[in-house]
């Protein structure tokens, strides 16, 4: 009797799996935020930043989608990261290595035709003799720091570069270029300070093409934009601009499954350290994501989730796998085991919960985790 029941219930059907959560990601929404700046800032062209594997999106899938709606230009941080995406484009698509190449990286960079950008004086040293061994001219962006001070050769170094390139004639330089610190502030002085400085680096380096807007320095006006600008976070529906509205579609939604329900009394604490007390009677929710999958640490006790439209603060601190939230608001068994919850969607943008943990969008963005389930539109 017990082996015919047991039978029965390994038989039977169950519901079908559910993940602890999902990353959906609209690549037509990716495409037309794509379009819509190659449109703005024409006659210049519009280059796809993908680095950090396409701020954590997946820039196997990203990189394509950008390329066929005529990005030919393609940024990434790291060399390797060039490796794994020049087997992904086609022979056309042009890819940049922003922090330039790490000693040893010459050889493989010359031989996959990718573009350093040069960013010292040793840099293009190395890259020219790399040119020079091979008897043939290779492409490089030079990188100038126009008040940034983190990557670019620096003002007192320019004669001397503009020099070794006269001399060495092993490099074809694409362009010239720089990186905006404040462009996500239009009120920011430090824009036209640096734009005072790159007029400066176009008359030190004649007659190569500026390549200098960011995302936000696309929106400060066609004097930052140049021959190529290089959206990123606007790209992935980050808005450009701090404080104005977005003009940017989002691509991205997170919604994460329910782990449990309680109810629980007045004076009842809550996670760790029991950073939180409960008032009142409370009904509480514990949902399968923390800080390992991206959730800041900094959300607990600020951040919220939300269920039909409502708010649902969290609650206590945010745990490696876990995170806990009031649902006090929501009619009783509106949330069970496997109900999803929204994190980033149409009630919480990645600003939203941005300013939440006290951090930028480009954090949270680039922290989703990989224990995630990805849904690609």
């Amino acid at each position: 009797m017990t082996a015919v029941a047991l039978q029965r219930t390994v038989e039977e059907p169950g519901p079908a799996p559910v993940a602890s959560g999902y990353l959906t990601i609209d690549l037509a929404a990716l495409a037309r935020n794509y379009r819509a700046l190659s449109s703005r800032v024409a006659p210049a062209r519009a280059a796809g930043v993908v680095k950090a594997d396409a701020y954590g999106l997946g820039a196997k899938l990203v990189a394509p989608v950008l390329y066929r709606e005529g990005c030919r230009h393609f940024f990434v941080a790291l060399f390797r990261e060039a490796e794994a995406l020049r087997s992904i484009l086609p022979d056309d698509a042009r890819i940049f290595v922003l922090n330039g190449l790490l000693p040893g990286d010459e050889t493989a960079c010359a031989d996959l035709g990718i573009v350093p950008v040069l960013n010292s004086p040793e840099q293009v040293e190395r890259w020219s003799a790399a040119a020079a061994r091979r008897g043939v001219r290779l492409p490089a962006v030079l990188q100038v720091d126009t008040g940034m001070s983190r990557l670019g050769i620096a003002p007192a170094e320019w004669p001397a570069a503009r020099a070794l390139l006269e001399t060495t004639d092993t490099l074809d330089l694409l362009f010239v270029m720089s990186h905006l610190a404040s462009a996500d502030d239009p009120e920011s002085p430090q824009n036209s300070d640096q734009q005072a400085e790159m007029r400066r680096a176009v008359a030190a380096f004649p007659g190569i093409d500026l390549c200098f807007a960011n995302s936000g320095g696309i929106f400060l006006g066609r004097d930052f934009h140049g021959a190529l600008v290089r959206p990123g976070i606007a790209l992935y529906g980050g808005a450009p601009t701090a404080g104005a509205a977005n003009p940017m579609e989002p691509v991205v939604r997170l919604d994460i499954a329910v782990v449990q329900t309680r109810t629980v009394p007045a004076g009842t604490r809550v996670g760790y350290s029991a950073s939180h007390v409960t008032d009142r009677t409370t009904r509480l929710a514990t949902l399968a994501a923390g800080y390992a999958d991206g959730l800041p640490r900094s959300l607990g006790n600020r951040g919220a989730v939300y269920y039909d439209g409502i708010r649902l603060p969290i609650v206590g601190r945010v745990s490696m796998d876990s995170v806990i939230v009031d649902i006090s608001a929501l009619p009783e068994n509106a949330l069970r085991l496997g109900s999803l919850v929204e994190v980033i969607g149409p009630h919480q943008t990645l600003e939203d919960i941005a300013r939440d943990a006290g951090t930028i969008a480009y954090e949270i963005l680039t922290g989703l985790g990989s224990r995630y389930e990805r849904r690609y539109r």
